[in-house]
């Protein structure tokens, strides 16, 4: 079936323009800009922006699904589906779900680790986003190495970031807060929990060696790297030489500055736009973008933040709407070597959203498209026709 999206104003080569989309549904492409091709179905956007779908790299709401206060759990099929309709809501086309595995057990052990990998790959046809495994590996979690060699030999999961959270939470004494969400996710006692800490860090010494080997697998079968939370230029450059060419949320200046001198994607928070800065008290990611210091902004916890902080961008004056659209499509889709999309051109996957802006600060998804099919409908007596 053929589609087409009119009279609406599509974001085509970094501006927005009065002209029309054409989709190839079955081959699910953008077939035709402007063109005005024959189409069994219209889309009607007057009034309205069409837009490349967002791309985000790095979500973990799902988590909130699985478990939305402590100690209380969903079937992760519920939580992965509930997820999904989320995302799709909020122009999310294509969606990494940040799945942490780590030595702490509970909520990021390894039998949800597991469970979520199963889940994403059994439930992919029921699906709106296309959906993605981004295994957040706890550097320290030296015991899983061995299993997640096999799920990049297999291309099982999608992107690998190298995460220690041992030495950013657990030993840093001014984050007691953060220590005691991590006690409450794994669903132990402090004491026990602590217990677990000080075998885990007695062997600290192979966690180099480690990294170094999942570096080079994860290079081998083509599967993204990402570092998190880098605290300065010399640990962002031990990544770069492992092949990580994608900095999740540096923790300072000097490591972003570092990071984007070297050509390296820089991934922050959409959230900490749309609040106006960071919840952990780091770095204020409007500035980092002002200064040329992100070229990538994910949902981190909120799936609504990529829609949200695109817009605000624009409308405080920080970026061109153009730019700050990429932000969340065509940089953070380049990142993760997925470059059919991101855009809206010929040839391009048909991920695209038409979004209603008249609402100053509360832009909203009326329709989301994935790979030529319609996944999300908010307004089907309106914007909908056959012909």
């Amino acid at each position: 079936m053929r589609m087409r999206i009119e009279g609406g104003r599509a974001l085509v080569g970094g501006s927005l323009e009065e002209t029309s989309v054409d989709l190839d549904c079955e081959g699910g492409v953008v077939t035709g800009v402007g063109a005005q091709a024959s189409a069994e179905r219209v889309i009607d956007a007057r009034g309205f922006v069409v837009l490349p779908g967002i791309v985000d790299v790095h979500g973990d709401a799902f988590e909130r699904q699985m478990m939305p206060r402590p100690g209380v759990g969903f079937p992760i099929d519920v939580a992965l589906l509930e997820s999904d309709r989320q995302a799709v809501a909020n122009g999310i086309t294509t969606v990494f779900h940040g799945v942490t595995w780590s030595w702490e057990g509970g909520l990021r052990g390894a039998e949800n680790a597991r469970a979520i990998l199963d889940g994403i790959e059994r439930l992919r046809p029921r699906l709106g986003a296309d959906t993605r495994y981004h295994l957040r590996h706890e550097t320290y979690n030296l015991d899983a190495e061995p299993e997640i060699l096999t799920w990049l030999a297999g291309r099982r999961i999608d992107a690998i970031a190298f995460n220690d959270h041992m030495s950013g939470t657990v030993d840093a004494s001014s984050r007691a807060q953060q220590l005691a969400q991590m006690v409450a996710r794994a669903g132990v006692t402090h004491e026990r929990f602590l217990a677990v800490v000080e075998r885990t860090k007695r062997r600290a010494d192979e966690v180099p060696a480690s990294i170094e080997r999942l570096a080079a697998a994860a290079n081998a079968s083509g599967v993204p790297l990402l570092s998190h939370d880098d605290a300065s230029p010399e640990q962002r450059r031990w990544f770069r030489a492992l092949g990580c060419r994608l900095a999740e949320f540096p923790t300072t200046i000097a490591t972003a500055e570092d990071a984007a001198s070297h050509g390296d994607d820089i991934v922050l928070g959409a959230p900490n736009v749309v609040r106006g800065g960071s919840h952990t008290g780091w770095i204020d990611a409007t500035e980092m973008i002002g200064r040329g210091l992100c070229s990538v902004l994910a949902s981190d916890y909120y799936y609504p933040a990529p829609l949200l902080a695109a817009f605000a961008l624009a409308q405080r004056g920080v970026l061109p709407f153009g730019q700050a659209w990429a932000l969340v499509s065509q940089t953070p889709a380049n990142a993760v070597e997925l470059n059919d999309r991101g855009q809206i051109a010929p040839g391009r996957r048909a991920d695209l959203i038409i979004v209603d802006a008249s609402a100053v600060g509360q832009p909203r998804v009326v329709a989301t498209i994935v790979a030529g099919r319609l996944v999300h409908l908010a307004q089907a007596d309106i914007i909908v026709t056959a012909r």
